[in-house]
């Protein structure tokens, strides 16, 4: 497909009112555009949001989450953190009401993630996991928030998994990769080049490898076996991990379903020790 903003550009002439105002923000604001939700969008736009899905969907796309795609895709550069800081001061409100604008954005990236969630790749990731010989989660930078928690709880579940974040403190555990092994890479935009490096690696050794990212488009798509897609689109410094998050409580929800009884006999080994060494404050 062409780039989207040179389709849209051709088509102005033919567009509604509504898609004109649509159309001219999106082309007057080509680097800010991809990293709106379609609240968003509609908002600064002046238009409804179903308007907003119509405008894509007559452009040619599926919906507005494939259109956003594109329009990523077509931006020549990745914006830097002070760039999208300055955006988030563009489009949420000083006021109160910009607080809970945030959430909303949350809540759409949610919303946006369930629709596009392809079960038969989720079922089959949490196949791999159960199956695996060991798993490594490879995690960079604001990422590695996300490889954290994954890590923390299918070490309970598994007891098999290792956290992976660069390239120089990691490279000794990718030699013992195995065919039976599953690599999870997690990356959002602005990508991490040493987590596309590592698992670009893990799939030329030939194990299963599951990516976490934002789109289809992500550069760890073409080297996974199954990829997932968790919307992270926040018009701010940092990224939305509240759908992420929640695919991975996913995973590890549907992991710990399959393994619910080797679970049982950990936990209660657990809570001894957890016991023993006071762990948890048990004040009432």
């Amino acid at each position: 497909m062409e780039n989207v903003y040179q389709q849209i550009a051709g088509k102005m002439s033919g567009l509604s009112k509504s898609h004109v105002r649509i159309a001219t923000y999106i082309l007057e604001n080509q680097t800010t555009a991809p990293f709106l939700t379609v609240g968003k969008l509609a908002k600064m736009a002046g238009v409804g949001d179903a308007t907003v899905v119509r405008f894509a969907t007559s452009l040619g796309y599926s919906g507005y989450a494939e259109m956003q795609q594109f329009m990523q895709s077509s931006v020549q550069k990745q914006l830097t953190t002070a760039e999208r800081l300055k955006m988030s001061e563009e489009v949420y409100d000083k006021e109160a009401s910009g607080v809970y604008e945030v959430f909303q954005d949350d809540i759409s990236n949610i919303q946006a993630t369930m629709e596009k969630m392809d079960e038969q790749a989720f079922h089959q990731a949490v196949d791999s996991l159960v199956r695996a010989r060991k798993v490594y989660i490879i995690a960079n930078r604001s990422a590695s928030s996300l490889g954290v928690f994954l890590h923390y709880y299918l070490n309970i579940i598994l007891k098999n998994s290792e956290l992976l974040q660069s390239v120089e403190a990691s490279a000794e555990k990718l030699s013992d990769l195995e065919e039976e092994d599953v690599v999870i890479g997690i990356s959002f935009s602005r990508y991490t080049k040493s987590t596309i490096q590592m698992f670009s690696y893990a799939k030329e050794k030939k194990a299963a490898t599951i990516a976490i990212t934002d789109n289809l488009l992500s550069p760890l798509v073409p080297h996974a076996d199954i990829p997932l897609a968790a919307s992270s689109q926040m018009p701010s410094l940092i990224d939305s991990f509240v759908a992420p998050l929640s695919l991975i409580n996913a995973l590890i929800t549907f992991v710990g379903k399959e393994k619910q009884v080797d679970i049982h006999e950990r936990l209660d080994v657990l809570e001894g020790i957890w016991d023993h060494f006071e762990v948890f404050d048990n004040r009432k």
